[in-house]
């Protein structure tokens, strides 16, 4: 996918030329930053952090939830072929990371000079590389977790490569990315059960959800948007609600499980009382990450204070994904995909990548 779980590209970049062109860690000289490790060794690293910071590797931490929260709408355990699809969610992920850089190269140059391609520690040519070869791979391995899987996958991929190239800044930009979001669920879904429709309603919150975000993300280099947070604000509390209250009939695989002593629905279809309360406390954790940023944006849409509501939106997509398994009474993977949220941060702090974009 695109952007839509990505590290900041106008703050987030710790290495490389600064806006006014001095010099950082990585351009310093040994003597004068105390490095004595050999050129090489600083030529290697420098390049992996380059490419660290074109993929915005922290965050991938958002990505498996969508496969995961898809594979418990369906009603289905996840197992190998879940697998499967995180690893060609991840790909077409990272794929739409380093296309949206190649794409916007010349604006970059511009608005962003330390990013990886203007600043030149990546590329244009390798990093269309890159996103070609993380296309393929993610394509081959929807193919090895089943056709439906690929049926899913294949309109996944064609939607990141025409956003990246000719919606993003289109009236149909927000909506592609939404498209996105929903369609990597789904694939978990059709990976894990074979078929999509129990899936459809969680594709819909989540597509819902990144389809805000990515109208307030389309201002945050300039500001000046009232309605873009204001109306994500009504979003998340919209969503919030649908997805603590609405309780639904679980698919019929789970369902079944529940006759041995598996996860199932409680009296009249409701879920557990175990399963209710923790959808409530994630979706709790949902509204927390995202309405306080969007609120302030609306009351002062200036440029860091909309960057800090795209953050808080995009960091919001991992306990919805857990509020949607936990929704479909999937208690253990719900806490799994909880577990991300943390290690991201974790991971974030120790890459130096802590800020996060879209655009």
């Amino acid at each position: 996918m695109s952007r839509t779980v990505a590290t900041a590209r106008g703050a987030s970049a710790p290495a490389g030329p600064t806006a006014a062109g001095g010099p950082t860690a990585e351009t310093a000289t040994p003597a004068a930053s105390g490095d004595t490790t050999p050129g090489p060794s600083r030529s290697r690293s420098g390049r992996a952090g380059a490419w660290a910071e074109l993929l915005r590797l922290p965050a991938l931490f958002t990505v498996p939830g969508d496969a995961l929260a898809g594979a418990a709408a369906a009603g289905a355990r996840p197992g190998p072929r879940t697998l499967l699809a995180i690893g060609s969610s991840l790909c077409l992920y990272e794929a739409g990371m380093a296309l949206n850089d190649w794409a916007d190269r010349a604006e970059d140059a511009v608005e962003r000079p330390h990013r990886p391609i203007p600043s030149g520690r990546v590329r244009p040519a390798a990093a269309l590389a890159g996103a070609g070869a993380l296309t393929g791979a993610g394509l081959a391995l929807a193919a090895g977790a089943g056709r439906p899987a690929l049926a899913v996958a294949a309109p996944l991929a064609a939607t990141v490569w025409a956003y990246d190239l000719a919606l993003k800044h289109t009236p149909a930009g927000p909506a592609a990315m939404a498209a996105a979001r929903g369609l990597d669920l789904l694939l978990g879904a059709a990976a894990t059960g074979g078929g999509t429709r129990a899936a459809l309603p969680s594709a819909a919150l989540l597509g819902t959800h990144t389809l805000a975000v990515t109208a307030v993300s389309r201002r945050e280099t300039t500001g000046g948007s009232v309605l873009a947070p204001l109306a994500a604000l009504a979003t998340t509390g919209a969503l919030t609600r649908l997805v603590t209250h609405r309780r639904t009939r679980l698919p019929a695989g789970r369902r079944a499980a529940a006759a041995p002593g598996l996860p199932g629905p409680g009296p009249a279809g409701r879920p557990p009382r175990t399963d209710g309360v923790l959808t409530t406390a994630l979706g709790a954790a949902y509204a927390a990450a995202a309405a306080r940023p969007y609120f302030h944006a609306t009351l002062n849409p200036s440029p860091p204070l909309t960057q800090r509501a795209v953050g808080g939106g995009i960091r919001a997509t991992i306990p919805l994904q857990a509020a949607l398994a936990a929704r479909s009474g999937a208690v253990t993977t719900s806490l799994l995909v909880a577990a991300l949220a943390p290690a991201g941060r974790l991971f974030a702090r120790r890459a130096g990548m802590r800020k996060v974009s879209i655009t």
